[in-house]
């Protein structure tokens, strides 16, 4: 099964440059969203135009704008379940898991019939508040490619806790968060090397980013929905004061340990494998299906492309936990974790 079209698809260009007058006045953002962003600090963006800042962390101009319009106009269902996380820090991987989950009853063969074998991860689950980009408030987008068989809707997005849907976010909600971070040191390696391939992809022309730019700017939290760490915060305290609807995953855990957490992420969904279901090696089969190994060798991913533009193998770099060590100096390295120790100093969170 792939996913349904979107109601409408907007080039990866649009939504990364600025637009504004400045801009060459892509036609995307509205009056309102116009004047708000004039208000607004702003930095140089990693791959195109400039970053926002918004509450606290950075957005592109038009992604601003479908954020704020998803959170004041998307109602959640009760059965909805919502994987977040921040850019580069196992969406691809998540999102193939989940699916796999909560579909595994109507789709059981893993090896030639399963849709992840033929269709990328980020079509299967889409990012729920760029539906709202470039849409008016007397419009309503499409939300029918989010219904997945079992009848709830599987969302995804980067967005952070504190611009959640209203509708989310509210005591009465009993729809289901999945939150997963990763090391920032990997996060920023990966984030580099995927922001320079979709730079050059949209124009060969611009240079890459150097390592040392984008990581001053990554220390100074200036990142496509940074900064990390106050990201990570803000669903780690939700995790503890409401378990049963925000369950928090790391990466390096689900890399070391995988069996284990998927069977609790399946539990934590309302999915949970059965006796039956683990004595037929079901688990098994899907931690394979969804390996980063297996995923990247699939046609689809070597070779296909999303709608908006990126490449499927964009997606599919390495994979490796501490790969860092392979790009960032001593004294970087040093920087991050003092970085990351202070801004979590407190919290009972570590990497």
């Amino acid at each position: 099964m792939a996913a349904a079209p979107s109601q409408h698809i907007i080039p990866l260009k649009k939504l990364l440059e600025d637009d504004d007058e400045e801009g060459g006045g892509r036609g995307l953002l509205t009056q309102e969203s116009k004047d708000l962003l004039a208000s607004l600090p702003r930095d140089k963006g990693w791959i195109l135009g400039h970053l926002h800042q918004y509450q606290g962390f950075w957005f592109p101009s038009t992604q601003l704008q479908g954020v704020l319009a998803c959170k004041r106009r998307f109602q959640a269902h009760h059965n909805d379940l919502l994987l977040v996380t921040t850019p580069k820090s196992g969406t691809t991987w998540l999102k193939a898991l989940a699916f796999a989950i909560v579909n595994r009853v109507r789709y059981t063969n893993y090896t030639t019939q399963h849709p992840l074998l033929t269709t990328n991860p980020h079509e299967l689950v889409p990012f729920l508040d760029r539906e709202y980009i470039g849409i008016n408030d007397h419009q309503s987008p499409d939300l029918t490619r989010f219904v997945s068989p079992v009848d709830c809707r599987l969302f995804s997005t980067h967005v952070p806790y504190v611009l959640l849907p209203e509708s989310v976010k509210e005591s009465t909600s009993k729809c289901k968060l999945v939150y997963l971070c990763r090391n920032p040191k990997d996060t920023l390696i990966s984030l580099w090397k995927f922001a320079n391939k979709l730079r050059q992809q949209i124009d060969n022309t611009l240079e890459p980013n150097s390592l040392e730019e984008v990581f001053e700017s990554f220390c100074r939290g200036v990142s496509l929905f940074g900064p990390i760490w106050d990201h990570v915060l803000g669903y780690w305290k939700e995790s503890l004061e409401r378990p049963e609807r925000v369950y928090f995953l790391k990466y390096e855990e689900i890399k070391k340990e995988p069996k284990i957490n998927l069977k609790r992420l399946a539990e934590f969904l309302g999915y949970p494998f059965s006796m039956e279901e683990e004595s037929e090696g079901v688990v098994e089969e899907i931690i394979r299906l969804c390996s980063f190994k297996n995923l990247s060798n699939l046609e689809v991913n070597k070779t296909g492309k999303l709608p908006l533009g990126p490449e499927n193998n964009f997606f599919f770099r390495r994979g490796e936990v501490g790969d860092y060590v392979n790009y960032l100096t001593p004294e970087m390295i040093k920087r991050l974790d003092q970085i990351t120790s202070e801004k979590y100093q407190g919290f009972r969170l570590k990497f």
